[in-house]
C-alpha cells in the first residue's frame, strides 16, 4: 500500500509539472517598429496591427500611428495610419478600430486604412489600453486620472473612477476585467469589483485564453499565466535584458501571444504550451 500511494505521489507531482505553462519563441522583428505598444491580431487576414509611440509615450508631436505586420514577423506597412500622438492600446469591432491616444480615441476605417473621427475625452491625461464589447461599447483606461471611461453610441463618460494603477482591460461578455497595479479585478455589470488575483508586478495586457484563465504581461518584461484560480505561472522574464513586454495580442486558436517591446522597437512572436 505504501508503495503504491508513493507512486500515486510521484505521477501526481508529475502531472502537476506537465500542467506548468511555457512559451517557445518563434519570431522577432527587426528593430523598426516606432516604439510599439499594443499588437492586435487579425487571424481572419493574418495581419498583426501594432500602436506605435513614437519618440515618446507622452508626447503630442503627430508621429504616432500604426503599423501593419505579417504573421510571419515581416512588415508589410510601418505607416498605415500615421498622424497620430503617442497611441497605445488598440480595440476594434467588424471593420473599426479604436486607438487610445492620450488624450483622444481615434476611430480608424479598417477596409480604407483611414482615421474617420477623433473622440476628445474631456479631463483625459494618459489614455492606455482599450477594449470593445460585443455590443460595440468601447471602453479605455487613463492611467493617470485612475478612471475608465465608457463611449456608447458615439458619446464618452466617466464609467469608473479611483483604480490605482489601471491599465488593461478586456470586455468579455457583460463584464469588463481590469488591470489595477499588481492586481486582476472583474467587474460586473453593476460595477461590482471582485478580485481574480494578485500579481508579484504591475500589468499593463490581459487577454483571456478562453478557460477562464489569463494571460497577463508586465512592462518590465515579465509574462504570466494566470489560472482562474488566482494561481499563476512566470512564462518569460526579460527584464535583465531590458526588453519590455507591454500590452500583447493572443491568437486563440493558434495559442500564439505576440508581444511588442516597447523600447525596442520589436514585436515577438510566443508559441503557449
Amino acid at each position: 500500500m505504501k508503495k503504491y500511494l508513493g507512486l500515486v505521489f510521484i505521477i501526481a507531482l508529475s502531472v502537476s509539472a506537465k500542467a506548468q505553462h511555457s512559451l517557445v519563441k518563434l519570431w522577432e522583428t527587426d528593430s523598426v517598429v516606432d516604439l510599439p505598444e499594443s499588437v492586435l491580431p487579425d487571424t481572419k487576414n493574418k495581419i498583426l496591427y501594432a500602436s506605435q509611440m513614437g519618440n515618446n509615450p507622452n508626447d503630442k508631436d503627430g508621429i504616432g500611428g500604426v503599423a501593419k505586420i505579417g504573421m510571419d514577423g515581416k512588415i508589410i506597412d510601418l505607416n498605415w495610419i500615421t498622424g497620430l500622438n503617442s497611441p497605445k492600446g488598440l480595440g476594434r469591432i467588424g471593420n473599426v478600430m479604436y486607438a487610445a491616444d492620450l488624450s483622444d480615441v481615434v476611430v480608424i476605417d479598417i477596409a480604407k486604412g483611414k482615421v474617420t473621427r477623433i473622440i476628445p475625452i474631456d479631463s483625459a491625461k494618459f489614455l492606455n489600453d482599450i477594449t470593445v464589447s460585443d455590443k460595440g461599447i468601447v471602453y479605455v483606461s487613463d492611467s493617470k486620472t485612475k478612471r475608465i471611461h465608457k463611449i456608447e453610441n458615439g458619446k464618452p463618460s466617466v464609467y469608473m473612477e479611483n483604480i490605482g494603477g489601471v491599465n488593461g482591460l478586456k470586455a468579455i461578455g457583460t463584464d469588463l476585467f481590469i488591470v489595477g497595479g499588481k492586481t486582476i479585478w472583474k467587474a460586473d455589470a453593476q460595477k461590482k469589483m471582485t478580485r481574480i488575483a494578485e500579481l508579484p508586478n504591475g500589468g499593463d495586457g490581459l487577454e483571456p485564453v478562453g478557460n477562464g484563465d489569463f494571460l497577463f504581461t508586465s512592462w518590465a518584461g515579465y509574462v504570466y499565466y494566470v489560472y482562474a484560480d488566482g494561481k499563476y505561472d512566470l512564462m518569460l522574464d526579460t527584464h535583465l535584458e531590458k526588453k519590455n513586454t507591454a500590452d500583447l495580442g493572443y491568437d486563440p486558436v493558434k495559442k500564439i501571444l505576440y508581444i511588442p517591446t516597447f523600447y525596442k522597437k520589436t514585436v515577438m512572436a510566443y508559441q503557449l504550451k
